[in-house]
C-alpha cells in the first residue's frame, strides 16, 4: 500500500515536471513556488520557530539564485496570457528593466551567500533579498 502511494505520488511529480518543461507560465510558477518555501524556511528560523542552520540558510539563498539565473527566460511573449498568470504587460514592455532586477537580486543573493556565517549575517542578507522580491512583485506582478 505505502509503495503505491509513493509510486503514485513520485509519478504525479514526474508528471507535473515534464508538462512545465514545456510551458513557460508552468515553469515560472515552479520557481515561485520554491521561492515561497524558501521564504517560509528563511522566515521560520528568523522568529525561532525553526533552529538556524547554516546549510539550510544556504540552501534558501541557493533557490533564489536559481531564479534569479533563469526565470527571466520564462517569460517569452507567447505567455502573456494563459495559465492563469499574474504576469503585468510591463514585463514585455519594459524587458531592460525587468532583465536588470533579476541581475540586480542575483548581485544581491551572490552578496548575501559569500556573507551569511550564522544567524545575525543570514538575518540581514535574507532581509536584504526578499525586500527585492516585493518590489519586483509590486512593478510586474498583477494583484489578485
Amino acid at each position: 500500500m505505502i509503495r503505491t502511494i509513493v509510486l503514485g505520488a513520485a509519478l504525479a511529480v514526474g508528471a507535473t515536471a515534464v508538462m512545465a518543461q514545456g510551458d513557460p507560465i508552468a515553469q515560472r510558477k515552479e520557481l515561485m513556488k520554491a521561492n515561497g518555501a524558501a521564504s517560509r524556511s528563511g522566515n521560520a528560523m528568523l522568529k525561532g520557530e525553526a533552529p538556524f542552520d547554516l546549510g539550510k540558510a544556504k540552501e534558501i539563498l541557493g533557490t533564489y539564485a536559481k531564479t534569479a539565473d533563469t526565470a527571466h527566460n520564462y517569460f517569452p511573449a507567447n505567455s502573456k496570457t494563459g495559465g492563469e498568470t499574474t504576469a503585468h504587460p510591463r514585463i514585455w514592455e519594459q524587458q531592460a528593466e525587468f532583465r536588470k532586477r533579476f541581475d540586480d537580486w542575483a548581485a544581491d543573493i551572490k552578496k548575501a551567500q559569500a556573507d551569511t556565517k550564522d544567524l545575525p549575517t543570514f538575518s540581514a542578507a535574507f532581509q536584504n533579498v526578499t525586500k527585492a522580491c516585493g518590489g519586483c512583485h509590486e512593478t510586474f506582478r498583477i494583484k489578485k
